[in-house]
């Protein structure tokens, strides 16, 4: 696999990283392939979608997140009666002026929780489609551009489904990420008890990263080399997903663009100036799994998108240097 010479330095990347890492790391116990993953999210500017049991830590990971970044913050409670213009904002007649007025909702924000996403109506969902693509709210006929960089941080629990309203595949096909945490072992969570005894760590948790910071970091990011045979191999991954028979509905090009992007950001946070296929089949579920349908056989057979895209990564032929 030939590599070029002229590269971007992202030592800068890596040091960010780590001081992230170890702001995180206060409030976060353990889980470090959790935060490597928000940080990638992180440095492509794209959503991250958190999924998992309660209690593990979900929105906890979220905040701790946006409390290391010096970024406005809004946090939105999806609920059945949450209506889009509680979250997009609203034009308002103010009478001591006589003209209407632009309130702006949770959304106008650098980074957004969308706490519990799947407990709020379609029609709400729907509100968030345009924000997240094209970074952008429009109200009545007014667009206004969002602030960058913008993130939402939507969590989500598997388990309870009374009163929930699952996400569309166009919803889930907009994030860039799928983290779960997992339980933590044993001697983390007598960490967890012995970290959370007397405060929250949390609540003395202080920016280390500025917004202005973050943009040139994703800048850099962007210009991390692919080499054209690992340009391929993320390709012919995708068209696998498409071509499975398990699968009903496979990865759409958004969804290799991701991935592509997510392993220019995971190289950078590593330190090198270049994309390895190991980086893409690390991505390889975090990226694609929420957006896969497997066939109805499939799940009765026990086969779950994580487990078909295991066979996928195992089975596409890797790239390997060319001997010069």
């Amino acid at each position: 696999m030939a590599r070029v010479t002229e590269n971007p330095d992202v030592s800068q990347v890596k040091q960010t990283a780590a001081k992230l890492i170890d702001n995180i790391g206060k409030v976060i116990v353990g889980k470090s392939e959790s935060i490597k993953l928000v940080l990638v999210a992180l440095l492509c500017e794209g959503h991250l979608f958190i999924e998992d049991v309660p209690g593990i830590g979900k929105t906890m990971l979220a905040k701790a997140t946006a409390s290391s970044l010096d970024c406005s913050f809004k946090r939105i409670q999806f609920t059945p009666d949450l209506l889009p213009s509680d979250v997009t904002g609203i034009y308002y007649f103010n009478q001591k002026t006589s003209e209407f007025e632009f309130r702006p909702g949770p959304i106008m924000a650098n980074i957004v929780l969308a706490d519990e996403i799947n407990r709020a109506t379609p029609r709400t969902q729907s509100c968030l489609l345009e924000c997240m693509q094209e970074r952008q709210v429009t109200v009545d006929v007014t667009t206004m551009p969002l602030p960058r960089p913008f993130l939402v941080i939507a969590t989500q629990n598997p388990v309870e489904l009374e009163g929930t309203f699952p996400l569309p595949e166009a919803q889930l096909d907009r994030f860039l990420l799928k983290v779960r945490l997992g339980y933590p072992s044993e001697d983390e969570e007598e960490a967890i008890l012995q970290r959370f005894q007397q405060e929250n760590p949390l609540d003395k948790l202080t920016p280390v990263v500025e917004a202005s910071e973050l943009l040139e970091l994703q800048k850099l990011c962007r210009q991390v080399y692919v080499e054209e045979s690992v340009r391929h191999y993320i390709v012919a991954i995708a068209q696998a997903t498409r071509d499975h028979q398990g699968i009903k509905l496979g990865a759409s090009p958004r969804a290799s663009l991701s991935l592509y992007l997510a392993s220019q950001s995971l190289a950078a946070l590593q330190g090198r100036n270049y994309v390895i296929p190991d980086d893409v089949k690390y991505l390889v579920i975090p990226v694609l799994s929420h957006r896969l349908v497997a066939k109805v056989e499939s799940k009765l057979r026990g086969q779950s998108a994580e487990s078909i895209l295991e066979e996928i990564a195992f089975t596409t032929p890797v790239p390997v240097e060319r001997a010069t």
